[in-house]
């Protein structure tokens, strides 16, 4: 029995939630507009995909048309897709994850627009869609974190919620579950890669916008992986694959990642500014190398790269040796040629492109295990996200007795990123978004026009 000189302490506030508080259309008007925003990013990132197939396609007709034609066609249209994302959708550039980290860090609210809206998140899929149509090495998946952001920011100002940092993360993974039907993985992308830590108050904003979005994208394609459903596996027998894999895939993807930011910085800054005035100039320029490495390949690196890595995982086909190198470059030329665009596929793909050819040298492996865990240490070597990486293979490849050896191998591949590119590359453009808008803010003027918005 409690005595009664016991002084009483009531709950707290925030913990004494009336009935009449949970019941209040107000708040049902919040969640509904939450949850219908998660859903739209589901729904929008079906659609995304949908649309970037057919544009794809419409490349490959193009190309069987003539061979000749991708030394126009790409060119000219990644000259145009550059101009309307720097002239008409500034902030639309690149990969999209960047943009979303930023904006996280961004406190006025007119700074915000420029790098989360609908009108960005508009322009980022119709100019993704062009960029692939042309031929580009791109994906849709980063381009998606963007447009997953920029709906649950719209959502949640209508719903008044004011979480804004809590919805940039949770439209981002909502993008992630959606792009590649890996639930898991949004979770993780948004706790490792655009948080880089475990948020309490937003966690469950995160679940809900994964679950709703999840749930639109199975209602409507099926609850199907990425991949397929792949028969790899390995054992501690191949622990020589594991290293191999390991040491190719974080080496090769730290050299992506620091060429890229090597490039981005001498395009905003070379010759005292001067490379940077010429936007038009330098994505003819990369459309045409593009173009020349497209048609030395056969064909093999222009889009995403996903038909690729099917055919090698399926085992209908194996990669030549130059496929990766090859694609590595088309890769780094479309991200800093100013165009909307992400590396999430075309990285899967030389990584795809890296395990054919150390598959080969070891004929005791499956090549299966071999291109998975390729795959997922090439990516985590130019990401940085251990986690992220072995999570997002595991599930589009319904392959979950491979995580020991994909976490070793991304494990590794990640510590030897490092040693070759110090930073992230998704952090390191956030930063430079971040610079350029605090360069804005006080009233200083940028090098250039055309580097007013960092291009990848």
């Amino acid at each position: 029995m409690p005595s009664a000189n016991r002084p009483h302490h009531p709950l707290p506030n925030r913990l004494r939630r009336p009935h009449h508080v949970w019941m209040s259309p107000r708040n049902w008007r919040r969640r509904l507009l939450f949850w219908s925003g998660a859903g739209a990013v589901g729904l929008v990132a079906v659609l995304f995909a949908v649309a970037a197939d057919y544009a794809q396609q419409l490349f490959r007709l193009a190309e069987s048309a003539s061979p000749w034609l991708p030394f126009l066609l790409t060119p000219l249209g990644l000259a145009f897709s550059a101009w309307v994302a720097l002239k008409v959708v500034p902030g639309s550039q690149g990969s999209g994850i960047p943009q979303a980290i930023a904006a996280r860090h961004v406190q006025d609210p007119a700074a915000k627009r420029r790098l989360l809206s609908p009108r960005i998140a508009v322009g980022k899929i119709l100019l993704t869609l062009v960029g692939l149509a042309c031929g580009a090495s791109i994906g849709r998946e980063g381009p998606t974190v963007q447009v997953g952001a920029s709906i649950m920011l719209m959502a949640g100002s209508l719903a008044g919620l004011g979480r804004e940092p809590g919805l940039i993360l949770a439209g981002g993974a909502a993008g992630v579950a959606a792009a590649f039907n890996t639930p898991l993985a949004g979770i993780v992308f948004a706790i490792e890669e655009m948080a880089r830590s475990f948020e309490k108050r937003t966690s469950s904003l995160v679940l809900i916008a994964v679950v709703a979005a999840g749930l639109v994208a199975v209602a409507m394609l099926g609850n199907y992986a990425y991949f397929g459903h792949t028969a790899a596996s390995a054992s501690w027998h191949d622990w020589k694959a594991v290293l191999a894999t390991g040491i190719v895939g974080g080496l090769a993807g730290g050299g992506f990642s620091s060429l890229l930011l090597f490039l981005t910085r001498w395009i905003r800054c070379g010759l005292g500014g001067r490379v940077a005035r010429h936007p038009l100039l330098i994505a003819s320029g990369c459309g045409l190398a593009l173009a020349a490495i497209g048609a030395a390949t056969g064909g093999l690196t222009f889009g995403t790269g996903y038909e690729q890595a099917r055919a090698v995982l399926d085992g209908v086909e194996t990669l030549p040796w130059y496929y990766a190198p090859a694609k590595l470059l088309a890769t780094v030329l479309s991200g800093i040629c100013g165009i909307p665009g992400g590396i999430f596929s075309p990285s899967l793909s030389v990584g795809a492109g890296i395990g054919s050819i150390i598959g080969g040298l070891l004929p005791d492996s499956s090549l299966g295990a071999v291109v998975l865990l390729s795959m997922v240490s090439y990516f985590a070597g130019v990401v940085q996200a251990p986690l992220t990486a072995v999570v997002i293979v595991t599930e589009m490849s319904a392959s979950p007795e491979m995580l020991l050896p994909l976490m070793l191998s991304a494990a590794l591949a990640t510590t030897l990123s490092r040693l070759v590119c110090p930073h992230s590359v998704y952090h390191a453009m956030a930063d430079a978004f971040l610079a350029v808008l605090k360069t804005d803010a006080a009233g200083k003027p940028a090098p250039s026009k055309a580097a007013a918005i960092p291009t990848p």
